[in-house]
């Protein structure tokens, strides 16, 4: 193997966490009604070892679905999962016929070999992808702006799994800007377990192996990204707050007020205001107009004030402390209320 290639398996190792079929559960529960008639592909899937095909081979009947389809990197380590199963990546297409066909017994369903390595950007996986209405899957976290950049290219509706870090993306937060994705109503805290292969190193914050000798790693900052639409994405954040000028500070370097918490939003304010990117979690479009973030909007303070009065860095929006210094502010979003003229 090539320096590139070996490099490439270590990265596929490391990227190798299985979600579990209860967190699955709970965010597809949102969107049945967009399943009907559609083909869902799972582009990162072992369909011996996920439980993304388990759930929609399960579930097959119930959403009405025309076709499964399933395709595997073939470095996945699904040998503790499957017996005799191995390093070779495989897919496998279950159609209506055929889940009628098996009933309850779809293991019958055999996973063919792929000609390549079942990279979801290969040529091989994008004719799948092309056949695709709706991906659905845990795709490789060092990989998500690619992964996202391709379904976007290719115009498909999506439910994944990212680090909630991707936000900030250059490549990803016009996505949330411009409403064409948004986080899944079913993980807030973030904070998941993920099954992991059995040579996976066990040195995270928070780990265990259960009494089968399965590993689990829980990982910090998850969250499911979607362009899939579910009602609760148009329920009215409700504002409490009136704007009073001494609550709400203007930033140096932007011309927006902040606001601390979501909860703090004032009801009556017209303008640009920047708030935690927790907000996203109450974002309702129709309420809320994104206008951008600090990243993206503020002015460097090189600009507006001496060396040495505030703490460089990144771009980020700053607040006067009143003494001639500058307070760094953790990243903000921009919004505008669409209620107000």
């Amino acid at each position: 193997m090539t320096t590139a290639r070996l490099s490439s398996a270590r990265q596929a190792k490391q990227d190798e966490f299985y979600t579990s079929l209860h967190d699955i559960e709970l965010e597809l529960e949102h969107y049945k009604k967009h399943f009907k008639n559609k083909i869902v592909y799972c582009n990162c899937d072992d369909p011996r070892a996920s439980n993304f095909y388990n759930y929609f081979a399960e579930n097959f009947e119930r959403l009405g679905l025309k076709k499964l389809l399933t395709t595997c990197y073939r470095s996945q380590d699904c040998r503790q999962f499957s017996r005799g199963a191995s390093d070779q990546a495989v897919f496998l297409e279950l159609s209506g016929e055929r889940a009628e066909d098996n009933g309850s017994n779809r293991d019958a369903a055999i996973a063919r070999p792929l000609q390549g390595d079942g990279d979801f950007r290969s040529a091989e996986c994008i004719r799948f992808l092309k056949q695709a209405d709706i991906v659905v899957t845990n795709p490789p976290f060092s990989l998500f702006r690619e992964y996202v950049g391709q379904l976007i290219e290719h115009k498909k509706k999506f439910l994944i799994i990212g680090n909630m870090n991707a936000l900030t993306y250059k490549e990803v937060f016009p996505l949330f800007q411009h409403n064409q994705m948004w986080y899944g109503p079913s993980i807030r805290s973030g904070d998941r377990e993920f099954q992991v292969p059995a040579d996976y190193p066990l040195n995270a914050a928070s780990t265990r192996v259960d009494r089968e000798g399965n590993r689990f790693v829980r990982v910090k900052g998850v969250r499911w990204f979607t362009n899939l639409d579910y009602h609760l994405r148009h329920k009215d954040l409700e504002l409490q707050m009136t704007y009073k000028p001494e609550n709400y500070p203007k930033y140096a370097n932007y011309d927006a007020i902040d606001v601390s918490k979501t909860m703090n939003i004032p009801k009556d304010y017209s303008g640009l205001m920047g708030v935690p990117i927790s907000f996203l979690d109450k974002h309702n479009p129709d309420q809320f107009e994104i206008c951008g973030s600090s990243k993206t909007l503020s002015l460097p303070m090189s600009q507006i004030a001496e060396k040495g009065t505030y703490q460089q860095g990144g771009p980020r929006f700053y607040l006067p402390n009143g003494d001639g210094t500058f307070r760094r502010m953790y990243d903000r979003i921009v919004i505008r209320n669409r209620r107000l003229k």
